[in-house]
C-alpha cells in the first residue's frame, strides 16, 4: 500500500503514544519488580518476590498469599454468581412476556450507574449492623444484636454479584436478539428436549457473549478496592497493594502489582483460547422473534411479584443515597432511618466554592480525557483497520492491554513512569500536578474507545473511501469528510463509555489524586470517612445525575442522526 505522508503521520503518532504511555509505564513497571536502580547501576533485587511468595518468616502466616487466594475465590466466584442471575433473567426478559416486563428491562441496568464507591458506600448503610435493611430486620424480628455482620467474603460478593451480573444480562440479551432461531427449530424438529436445545444449540452460539461477560466480571473484581476496602473482613490484592505503598515497601508493591497484572491477562487468554475452539456464526435473519407469553395466570402475577421484589432490591442502593443525601447527620444514630432531614450537605456541595471545586475537577478532567479518547480512538481505529504496517500487531496488543490491567496497576505504573526527569524517554514530573489523573483516566479508556469506533468504522465499505481517494480527494480530506461521519454513532458511543468511566473514576484516583486535582470520588470517600455522611450521599447523587444526564444527550443525539447509541 502507498504511504502517503499521512499514514507515516499516523503510524508514528498512534504508535508513539501506545508505546509512550502504554509500554513504557508497564514495562518500566515489570522491571521495578525484579531490579533496583542503586549507586548509578541497576542490580537484582527479588526481595519483593520473597516476601511475596515466601512471608517474612518466623512462623508468620503469608498475609501476602492470602490476599492473592482470596482475590482470585472473590473473583471466580462473582463470575459464577453474575452469571448465575444476568443469564436466567435475560433468557426472562428477552423470550418472556409477563406484567412488568418492560419495567424489570429497564431497572435490570441501574446499577450501572453506581460509580463502584458509591455503590459500596450504599451498601454499607442498607446492610451493615447499623445499616437501614439490618436494623428493620433487627426490629422487626426483637433480636438482641443485628441478624448479620455484612463483612469478609459474602459482603463484598453481594456487592460485587449486584454491580456486574448487568454484564451477563446485557450481553447475553444482546446475543439472543441476534440468535437464528431456525437452529432451535430444527432442534426440536428432531426431538431435542428444551434443555438440550439450551446445553447443545443455544449456550453454545452465545459463547462470544458469556466469554465477554466472564472476562468484565473478572477483570473488575480483581480490580475491586471498594467494597473489600470498605466493608473489610478479608485481604484482597489491591487492598494490600495500597498498604505496601503507604509503609514504602516499594519492591513487595511492584511485586504484588505484577502478580494482579499477570493473573488478569492470563485470564484474558484463556478465555480467548476457549472461544476461539469454536464456531459461533449463528446469526438472526432479520425475523422479528415473538415473546412467549407465560399462560398460567397464577405464574404470571408470581413472576410479576418476584419482578416486583427484585425491583425494589435493585433500586434501594440508589434510593438509600437520596435519602442519605438529605439526612441530618448529627441526629442519626440509633433510629432505623434518619429521624430529621435538611439542605445542608446540597448546598455545601453545589452552592459553597470548597464544595464544588471536586465536582468541577471530574467534570473537567473526563472531559479532557473524553476529547483526547475520542480523538486518538478515530485515528488508532482507522490506522489498524486500514493500513498494513510493522508492528500492526504489537500496536494492536497495546491498545487492549489496558483493558485486561486494573486501574490500580495503571496508576501506580503512571505514577512511577512519570515521578523522573528523563525528557528523551518521554518521562516527566507529572506525578503530583493536575495532569496526571486526566492522563489516566485517557490511558484506561483507550481499549473501550478505539473498540467502540473500530465496530462502526467495520460497518464502512472501504470502497467509500476509494471513490473519494480516487476522485482527487487527498487522504486527510478523505478521513475528515467521509470516514468521520460514518463513525459518528461509534464515535459517539467511545465519548459516552470514556466520560462515565472516568467522572466517577475511584481506584487510579486514589492512587494519583493531588489537593490540585482532587476528583469528586476522592472527595466522597473523605466524606464518609470524616461521617460527613450526607455530604458524601449528595456527591454519589450528584454523580448520577451527571450519567444519567449523560446518557440521556447520547440518546437524544443518536435519535436525531437516525442512530442507535448503545446496542
Amino acid at each position: 500500500m502507498n504511504r502517503g505522508p499521512l499514514r507515516v503521520l499516523l503510524i508514528l503518532g498512534v504508535g508513539g503514544v501506545l508505546l509512550w504511555l502504554v509500554a513504557g509505564p508497564y514495562t518500566r513497571l515489570f522491571t521495578a519488580s525484579l531490579f533496583e536502580w542503586r549507586d548509578s547501576t541497576w542490580h537484582l533485587d527479588l526481595s519483593g518476590w520473597r516476601e511475596l511468595f515466601f512471608g517474612l518468616g518466623d512462623g508468620l502466616p503469608n498475609i501476602e498469599l492470602e490476599a492473592l487466594r482470596n482475590s482470585l475465590t472473590i473473583s471466580l466466584l462473582t463470575v459464577v454468581l453474575s452469571a448465575a442471575i444476568g443469564i436466567p433473567l435475560a433468557f426472562l426478559v428477552a423470550r418472556h412476556d409477563f406484567p412488568g416486563r418492560r419495567i424489570i428491562a429497564a431497572v435490570a441496568l441501574v446499577p450501572l450507574l453506581l460509580p463502584p464507591l458509591v455503590g459500596a458506600m450504599a451498601f454499607y448503610f442498607l446492610y451493615a449492623p447499623s445499616g437501614i435493611v439490618t436494623r428493620l430486620v433487627q426490629a422487626l424480628f426483637s433480636l438482641d444484636r443485628p441478624p448479620w455482620a455484612f463483612r469478609g467474603y459474602g459482603a463484598v460478593l453481594a456487592v460485587h454479584a449486584y454491580s456486574f451480573y448487568v454484564y451477563f444480562y446485557a450481553f447475553v440479551s444482546a446475543g439472543l436478539a441476534r440468535l437464528d432461531e431456525s437452529r432451535l427449530e430444527a432442534a426440536a424438529s428432531l426431538g431435542a428436549s428444551p434443555a438440550r436445545r439450551l446445553f447443545t444449540v443455544t449456550l453454545p452460539l452465545l459463547t462470544p457473549a458469556l466469554v465477554a461477560a466472564a472476562l468484565l466480571c473478572f477483570m473488575q473484581s480483581m480490580a475491586s478496592f471498594t467494597a473489600p476496602y470498605v466493608l473489610g473482613g478479608v485481604r484482597v490484592l489491591t487492598t494490600q497493594l495500597l498498604e505496601s505503598r503507604q509503609r514504602t515497601s516499594l519492591s513487595l508493591m511492584h511485586a504484588e502489582t505484577v502478580v494482579l497484572a499477570l493473573v488478569c491477562v492470563l485470564f484474558l487468554l484463556l478465555l480467548q483460547w476457549v472461544e476461539g475452539r469454536g464456531d459461533y456464526r449463528g446469526g438472526g435473519k432479520g425475523a422479528e422473534r415473538r415473546r412467549v407469553p407465560l399462560s398460567h395466570g397464577l405464574g404470571r402475577w408470581a413472576l410479576a411479584a418476584v419482578g416486583a421484589l427484585a425491583t425494589l432490591v435493585l433500586l434501594l442502593p440508589h434510593l438509600m443515597l437520596v435519602l442519605l443525601s438529605f439526612a441530618d447527620d448529627a441526629a442519626w444514630t440509633t433510629q432505623i432511618v434518619p429521624p430529621s432531614y435538611s439542605l445542608t450537605a446540597w448546598r455545601f456541595a453545589l452552592s459553597e466554592p470548597a464544595g464544588q471545586v471536586p465536582l468541577i475537577n471530574s467534570l473537567a478532567m473526563a472531559t479532557q480525557a473524553t476529547a483526547a479518547n475520542v480523538f486518538f480512538a478515530v485515528l488508532a481505529a482507522w490506522l489498524l483497520a486500514r493500513v498494513r504496517f510493522r508492528g500492526r500487531g504489537l500496536a494492536q496488543a497495546l491498545a487492549v492491554l489496558p483493558y485486561a490491567i486494573p486501574g490500580t496497576v495503571t496508576g501506580l505504573a503512571l505514577a512511577g513512569w512519570f515521578s523522573v526527569h528523563q525528557p528523551a524517554m518521554g518521562r516527566f514530573v507529572w506525578l503530583g500536578t493536575y495532569t496526571i489523573l486526566p492522563l489516566a483516566y485517557f490511558v484506561r479508556s483507550i481499549p473501550l474507545t478505539v473498540r467502540a469506533v473500530g465496530a462502526s468504522l467495520a460497518q464502512v465499505d472501504p470502497s467509500l473511501e476509494e471513490a473519494a481517494a480516487t476522485l482527487g480527494s487527498p487522504p486527510a480530506r478523505v478521513l475528515t469528510t467521509v470516514v468521520l461521519p460514518l463513525v459518528a454513532p461509534g464515535a459517539l458511543v467511545a465519548a459516552l463509555l470514556a466520560f462515565i468511566a472516568a467522572v466517577g473514576e475511584f481506584v487510579a484516583s486514589i492512587v494519583l489524586y493531588t489537593p490540585a486535582n482532587r476528583p469528586v470520588s476522592m472527595e466522597i470517600f473523605g466524606q464518609f470517612r470524616a461521617a460527613y455522611f450526607a455530604r458524601g450521599a449528595a456527591y454519589g447523587v450528584a454523580l448520577v445525575l451527571v450519567t444519567i444526564a449523560v446518557l440521556g444527550l447520547a440518546s437524544l443525539i443518536g435519535r436525531r442522526r437516525g442512530a442507535a447509541v448503545i446496542g
